[in-house]
């Protein structure tokens, strides 16, 4: 790549990080364009669609996301490791109203950001194993509830923003106490993994690319 050229998609990158984490991944093509300070066309020309930017401006934090799984299992107590995940994740979350929303979201055709989110994935599955081995976890949660608790997260985030800033740390809390063994009754059955993934296909919404 030209050096003007990487120049380009640095500050493409950088503005996009920007205004997604301020305002959300609706931000327009036009928009991120002139915050970079480059034609929309050269802007395509590296990014043919918003849904693949958003996912290059978003990899180094889902491979953040994934790290934090694989840090979690090193934690000897698994139910403490656990809390500290979903707590932290849900951080990241308040902080960045773009990653919030692609954290709900897939990208199939970006292989970096998939693979982030499936290593992710397997260690938490491995983190639910053991904090239900040490009788701390329900026995019927199960790793397709993670992406459910992030929905929940991302839309009580976008309700309440800065305006009223405890709600989602409060719903999280609630949430674990929930988690906690031995929980308070029977759940119906979880979606398949397989569901769930449809459905965050789904959010990604690949037509939505207006300028």
């Amino acid at each position: 790549m030209r050096a003007d050229a990487e120049r380009n998609r640095l500050k493409i990158i950088e503005a996009a990080q920007s205004l997604f984490a301020e305002r959300g991944i609706d931000v327009t093509m036009d928009e991120i364009a002139r915050a970079a300070g480059v034609g929309v066309a050269t802007l395509y020309r590296r990014y043919p669609t918003r849904t693949e930017l958003v996912a290059y401006a978003f990899e180094n934090k889902m491979w953040q996301f994934a790290t934090g799984a694989r840090k979690a299992l090193d934690d000897p107590d698994p139910w403490h490791g656990f809390c500290a995940y979903i707590i932290s994740l849900s951080t990241m979350q308040s902080n960045d109203r773009g990653f919030s929303d692609a954290l709900t979201m897939a990208f199939p055709t970006v292989k970096r950001f998939e693979a982030a989110r499936i290593q992710a994935f397997e260690d938490f599955s491995t983190l639910i194993k053991r904090a239900k081995a040490c009788g701390a976890l329900r026995e019927d949660f199960a790793p397709e509830d993670l992406p459910i608790l992030l929905m929940a997260n991302a839309g009580v985030l976008a309700a309440t923003g800065d305006v009223a800033p405890r709600s989602a740390p409060r719903l999280i809390a609630y949430l674990l106490q929930a988690f906690a063994a031995p929980g308070g009754g029977r759940l119906p059955p979880p979606p398949s993994n397989r569901q769930m993934y449809r459905a965050v296909v789904r959010l990604t919404s690949p037509e939505d690319e207006s300028a």
